[in-house]
């Protein structure tokens, strides 16, 4: 895999850029692929003050996908909570998804204020990022995925882990992530890393919500869930 930084997609702020969303996208997508949602997300009006990063993965082959190439931030061999998972490929993007957010700390915006999230293996790299890096975010969104690198998670998750924020959204008829899969997850996230449970999307520590009708795809009450989850934790009145 190439080492060089990842390209991405930015829409600017509609008011005084006081605030960051990073949106990671899912398997075979680029960050064109969630313009549209940044696009209407932006435009309420307590978010104006939001500027969106969409990264784009490199691409590689993907096994679960008989090996053809495709926009990939880590090789998939096959689904579930105790599958083998290319760890190597997971700490390239993790590392490179933490670039993006350097450039954006050193361009002024503070960690406290730059929010980061995902759909599927986006939200995969999400947790991976946001619960293992360096840096502690506004908090994390993490919809129609799972949990990576169970064995060395725990080991791995800084200190700020057990106080970030996460929203957490997946379809009761997800055939791809399974909802066991997100469930073990979510259960990770409260009893080895130590995020309490939320049952108020207004409040701290891990909100989950499930969408009863919905494969693995995001729907409007999902994304309307995630803007009051972004605008409450990055705020325009600062």
């Amino acid at each position: 895999m190439t080492s060089n930084p990842l390209k991405y997609l930015t829409l600017p702020a509609i008011s005084k850029h006081t605030a960051t969303v990073i949106f990671i996208h899912g398997l075979g997508d680029t960050g064109n692929g969630w313009r549209p949602v940044a696009d209407m997300l932006r435009k309420d009006p307590g978010m104006n003050h939001v500027k969106w990063i969409l990264p784009h993965s490199h691409v590689r082959p993907v096994t679960a996908n008989m090996g053809l190439a495709m926009p990939s931030w880590f090789d998939i061999y096959s689904f579930g909570f105790n599958a083998k998972e290319d760890q190597e490929g997971m700490l390239q993007s993790k590392n490179l998804i933490l670039q993006v957010i350097a450039e954006e700390v050193r361009s002024g915006t503070p960690p406290h204020r730059i929010f980061l999230g995902g759909f599927s293996q986006g939200g995969t790299m999400s947790l991976l990022v946001g619960l293992t890096g360096d840096y502690k975010l506004a908090g994390l969104a993490i919809l129609s995925s799972w949990l990576p690198l169970r064995s060395d998670f725990k080991r791995m998750a800084k200190p700020h882990a057990s106080s970030t924020s996460v929203f957490w959204g997946y379809g009761a008829n997800d055939a791809l992530i399974r909802s066991e899969l997100s469930e073990e997850s979510v259960r990770f996230l409260e009893t080895a890393i130590g995020i309490p449970r939320s049952s108020r999307r207004d409040q701290p520590g891990l909100f989950r919500k499930v969408y009863g009708g919905i494969g693995h795809e995001a729907c409007p009450e999902e994304l309307e869930d995630l803007k009051e989850f972004i605008k409450r934790h990055i705020p325009g009145n600062v």
